[in-house]
Parts: C-alpha cells; sequence; structure tokens
C-alpha cells in the first residue's frame, strides 16, 4: 500500500484524558489483533503506512479527527496494547515521542536478540529513515516523534513526525519496508503534512542526477517537488462539516443501524442483538478492518463511530465506546476458541454496508445527524476532554428519532 501525499495537520494543545486513552488502547489493540488474526501482521503494517488509513484508525479510537495529536495517541496507545503480547501477535512498536524516540536502537536491539532478527540492520534503517525526513527533505520540519514498528518476521513500518516552528504545523511521514527498494530512490510510503510549495528532496527517484551532481560537488540547485499520489487536505477549522465527509457513505452505515429491517439483518450478521448506536459505531470499525484503500479518502467520516475528545463532531459516547468495544473483544475471544463465526460477522457486515451504499442511494442529512448525535449524548454519557465532572450520571434515552436521511431508494 505505497500512499504518498499532503495533509494540514493542525497543533492541537492539550493532553488526552485517563478515560479515553484506556479505551483507546484497548479498541486500538481489538483492531490490530483482528486485522492480525484476518490478513496477518503484515497487512497490520501495510495499514498503518498508508496516512490515510491511519488517520481514519484515529478517527474511529475518538481522537481529534484531524490535529497532529493522532499519531502520538494512536501509536502511544498501540505501543501500550500490542508490546506485552508480542510473543502472540508477532509485533514491536519501539520509540515514540521525544525522548522515547532515541531509545528505538536499544528496544530494536533487544527485540531482535529474542526473535533472531538483525538488530543493527534494523538500527541502521531506524536511523536511515529519521535522517533522511529531518535532513534530506527540506521542507522546514524537524523530527519530534520516531516510531518504528517491526514483526517477528523482519517486516516493518516506520510512523513518524515532524514540527514546523514557523508555522506552528505537523507533518507526519510514513516508511514502509514492502516499499523500499532502494533508500534513495523514493522510499517514502506516504507523506501527509501541509503543501509547501517547491521543497528539496534528495532522495526523489527524479533526484538521481542531484545525487551524482553532489557527489561531483558541481553547485547545483537540487529542488525537487514531492510527488503527489494521493491528496489528504485537512482544514484548521476544528468542527466537522458536511464538506470534509463522503455522505454516501455515510448514509450507508446510518441506513443499516437505524432502518428496521436493515437493522435486524445486520444485527443477525454478527449473531448479536444490538442497539442502533452500537450498530453505526461497528459498521464503522468493521470498515477500518475490512476496508479497501480507496475507503478511507474521507477520514472525517470515522469519527461518527465514537466521535472526539474535544466536542466535535459530538463528545464521545461513554457507553456506545464500551459496547462496540465489548463486542469486538468477546468475537475475538470465541475466535481464540476455535469459534470464528462472530468475528467473521464483521466482514459480513462490512460488505453488507457497501451493498446498501451500491444497490441503493443513501445519503445522510449531515445537520440533522449531528443534531441527533448531540440530542442523545447525555444518555450515552458523552464526554470531552473540557468536562471537568468525572463521571455522569446516565440517564434514559427519550429524544425523538430525527430523520438521518435525504433517500433511501432502489436503483434499478
Amino acid at each position: 500500500m505505497k500512499r504518498s501525499g499532503f495533509a494540514n495537520l493542525p497543533l492541537h494543545h492539550g493532553h488526552v484524558p485517563r478515560w479515553l486513552a484506556e479505551r483507546m488502547t484497548k479498541l486500538g489493540t481489538a483492531i490490530a489483533e483482528t486485522i492480525i488474526v484476518h490478513q496477518g501482521a503484515r497487512e497490520l503494517l501495510s495499514r498503518l503506512a498508508d496516512p490515510f488509513w491511519f488517520q481514519a484508525f484515529g478517527c474511529v479510537m475518538g481522537m481529534d479527527w484531524h490535529s497532529s495529536g493522532i499519531t502520538t495517541s494512536v501509536m502511544g496507545a498501540l505501543k501500550r496494547g500490542l508490546n506485552p503480547r508480542n510473543n502472540e501477535l508477532g509485533v514491536r512498536i519501539c520509540g515514540g515521542r521525544g525522548k522515547h524516540s532515541r531509545n528505538t536502537p536499544e528496544e530494536l536491539r533487544m527485540f531482535s536478540d529474542k526473535t533472531g532478527l538483525d538488530g543493527d540492520g534494523l538500527v541502521r534503517t531506524s536511523r536511515l529513515t529519521a535522517r533522511i525526513d529531518n535532513n534530506a527533505i527540506g521542507d522546514g520540519f524537524q523530527i519530534y516523534l520516531h516510531n518504528f514498528v517491526v514483526t517477528t518476521h523482519g517486516d516493518w513500518t516506520v510512523v513518524q513526525q515532524g514540527l514546523n516552528e514557523n508555522s506552528r504545523l505537523a507533518r507526519r511521514y510514513h516508511w514502509h519496508s514492502a516499499s523500499v527498494k532502494d533508500f534513495v530512490c523514493s522510499p517514502h510510503s506516504g507523506i501527509v503534512g501541509e503543501h509547501q510549495g517547491t521543497i528539496m528532496n534528495l532522495v526523489d527517484e527524479r533526484s538521481i542526477p542531484a545525487q551524482q551532481a553532489l557527489l561531483c560537488l558541481v553547485r547545483e540547485c537540487p529542488d525537487k517537488t514531492l510527488q503527489q499520489v494521493r491528496n489528504l487536505t485537512l482544514p484548521s477549522h476544528h468542527d466537522v462539516r458536511s464538506a470534509n465527509v463522503d455522505l454516501k457513505r455515510l448514509g450507508a452505515v446510518l441506513a443499516v443501524a437505524y432502518e428496521k429491517n436493515l437493522r435486524d439483518f445486520a444485527s443477525l450478521l454478527l449473531q448479536e442483538n444490538l442497539g442502533p448506536r452500537t450498530l453505526q459505531s461497528l459498521a464503522l470499525i468493521a470498515e477500518v478492518i475490512h476496508g479497501t484503500p480507496s475507503r478511507f479518502s474521507d477520514p472525517a467520516r470515522f469519527s461518527f463511530a465514537h466521535g472526539g475528545k474535544d466536542g466535535h463532531p459530538f463528545p464521545v459516547p461513554l457507553k456506545t465506546y464500551d459496547s462496540s468495544l465489548q463486542t469486538l473483544r468477546a468475537a475475538l475471544d470465541s475466535a481464540k476458541l476455535g469459534q470464528n463465526e462472530k468475528l467473521d460477522g464483521f466482514k459480513r457486515l462490512d460488505g453488507f454496508v457497501r451493498a446498501i451504499e451500491t444497490s441503493c442511494e443513501p445519503e445522510a442529512h449531515f445537520n440533522q445527524t449531528l443534531a441527533r448525535e448531540r440530542s442523545i449524548s447525555k444518555p450515552l454519557s458523552g464526554r470531552t476532554v473540557f468536562d471537568d465532572i468525572p463521571k455522569r450520571t446516565l440517564k434514559s434515552a427519550g429524544s425523538p428519532q430525527l430523520a438521518l436521511f435525504e433517500r433511501v431508494k432502489m436503483v434499478h
């Protein structure tokens, strides 16, 4: 999944509260584990190397839908959840933000000693990716976060992020071992950040003449424009707007969750008796697990699973979050006993939602969808990072059902 692109990643102040961080660790780990069970650890690394999928992954976990903080929080959650089980799942996450990034070589060598991998080679790779993004690409961003994800078979993905102090923006870089043939010839699987115009990239394959010229001490300008394969433009506004979401895709999710006949069938696929709000979240989780790269062109849509910690598009519904997590965890536990029906149900659910999207013309009524989510926030124990009250009193839901669709009709 070689994906290159640029996105605006505004810097947000603040921290991830414990009540969300703990849930992100559990849900992120469960999603990662499901991908590993179905498709292997290599597929998880491929997805982490895709900047669009990565952004959607952070959104479905309840983080701010467009901020640079997604990178730190997602990688931190995965490291906390996956590393204690690296013997079982075959994945290890090394490094982190600031001082933790400097521990990457030691962590890689310790993992290599246990698995028989070439530790010195992995350390060299880690340092080389950091130096290339920090020094060889003259885009004004200074690397402050470096995560190296490696499997027991030696596959690896690097996710690192840089800060431009002048613009106060961040840029996230993705590397993937399956995409790299030559470290000095277009090695990135993706670069995410605000477009800065013409920049210097001495590792672009089109810069080979410039590389040779530099070796010969010829003073020629090596400026090159980064090749753009996919463009992810994340705006600076904090609220999620209809323009940020594919309303047909969201409409299909809402149709499956709230149209009675569709909901009953979707619940049957998961072998669970689920309420519509939980089913809405699970449908988006299923897409993160099973969706193809083209499905993540609008990552903001995945914030309609569990909202965002800053209240956009709506407060994190803790009751729904926990119900979604419990359903996914139960499916994983059953799969360990050889009972794969529930876990396979997520794949069937994803296929069912896409079938509705293809055979019908669902389109979400964006404003009414937001209004409904906010109207039921309190009964669902909705919470944001700005709340001073540690726990809200749950109240029975009594808000009337709003029309979530502008139209749902069969296409003949």
